[in-house]
């Protein structure tokens, strides 16, 4: 049961995830309980320091610039804006900040600079520092490590046949490929996806396929449930039903026993009664703050409350992997490439985000 396997199939998971309830959480749990204390959770704060004016298409995305959504945008923050907002995290309970720029890949530069600063920054506030930047290369993501990064995310979002029918800026392939670059280094790998854009259970099965497929398996997997923006192309997609979170979040656990399994996007949605049975069926690890990038998240003070309830405990930072070591940026030993990877854009056509895209033009 607690095996660590890579050759997982859709027929496995669909049959894990549609079991007798209480047997998937009784399974689940047991898996939990030999790989991780069942009464800690990570708790992460995620920062966007650049929001608004993606050049994709992700029909998910409110920070997409063909949509509209009112979503205000700003450019990239400063070192001194990131370290107090980290330092107001750790205030409150997190271990981890995870900073988010609307980018579709890292281009070498001053503003790279800057975010590797940001890193040396919270690194030295003795914080796991997780970005999530788009694809970078093999170079990029050696600076980072260098820097003291902790964690890359970069997220599958849905299986390789779905995803087709969310996003047609970028292929599936580039997600992977980032995440080889990223294996290259000390850096973990944090990725996983969302449900609720409208797949089947297949398409939920697939992404665990080609998450836990994955040698090694990513150290951290966030589980997101769709927060639907009005202005983006899934705005009338319905809410996910807790029980579909529970079922996945319990399957996750049983495909990945080691894997830290977050609850992402889509708790405000949820009762506390709701997120316990997350949290009994293998999640542990929320984001926390009042925003998660554009889009609404429990207070964090609700959020302390609810672990008192519940009886959880704060993870202690670098728990998992030892702090990494902080290259200031005169000792150096990498050189920015000023590389132009042919990253693919496949575009082709998803009426949907055609659409929400035509209707922005009328509103701006």
């Amino acid at each position: 049961m607690s095996e660590i396997r890579h050759n997982w199939t859709k027929e496995e998971i669909i049959k894990i995830y549609n079991k007798p309830l209480m047997e998937l959480l009784y399974e689940a749990a047991t898996v939990h309980r030999l790989h991780h204390d069942p009464n800690v959770v990570q708790v992460s704060t995620l920062l966007s320091i650049k929001t608004g004016g993606c050049s994709e298409d992700c029909g998910y995305c409110p920070q997409a610039a063909r949509y509209h959504t009112n979503i205000e945008g700003n450019d990239l923050m400063s070192v001194q804006q990131v370290k107090a907002q980290a330092l107001r995290a750790k205030a409150t309970g997190s271990s981890r900040v995870c900073m988010g720029a609307a980018w579709r890949n890292v281009k070498d530069g001053e503003e790279f600079n800057e975010v590797l600063e940001m890193v040396r920054t919270i690194n030295k506030l003795d914080m796991e520092v997780c970005c999530t930047l788009g694809m970078i290369t093999e170079n990029q993501a050696k600076r980072l490590a260098e820097a003291g990064l902790y964690a890359y995310n970069h997220n599958l979002d849905s299986s390789e046949e779905y995803y087709k029918e969310v996003i047609s800026t970028r292929g599936y392939q580039d997600r992977l490929d980032t995440i080889d670059n990223v294996r290259k280094t000390n850096v973990t790998v944090c990725s996983g996806g969302i449900i609720g854009m409208g797949e089947n259970l297949e398409d939920r099965a697939g992404m665990l396929v080609a998450l836990s497929t994955l040698n090694p398996q990513p150290e951290s997997t966030p589980i997101n449930a769709l927060v639907a923006v009005e202005g983006t192309p899934l705005e009338d997609e319905k809410p996910v039903e807790i029980w579909d979170m529970i079922r996945m979040v319990a399957a996750t656990r049983i495909v990945m026993p080691e894997t830290q399994v977050r609850l992402s996007a889509g708790r405000t949605q949820m009762s506390k009664e709701g997120q316990a049975m997350c949290f009994f069926a293998g999640a542990n690890s929320i984001f926390a703050g009042d925003k998660l990038l554009t889009t609404p998240n429990p207070d964090v003070n609700e959020d302390m409350k609810m672990f008192e309830l519940l009886g959880l405990n704060t993870q202690k930072p670098f728990t998992k992997k030892v702090q990494p070591q902080t290259v200031e940026a005169n000792d150096s030993q990498l050189e920015p490439l000023g590389e132009k990877p042919k990253w693919t854009r496949p575009e082709h056509t998803i009426e949907r985000n055609e659409a929400a895209k035509e209707k922005a033009k009328t509103l701006k």
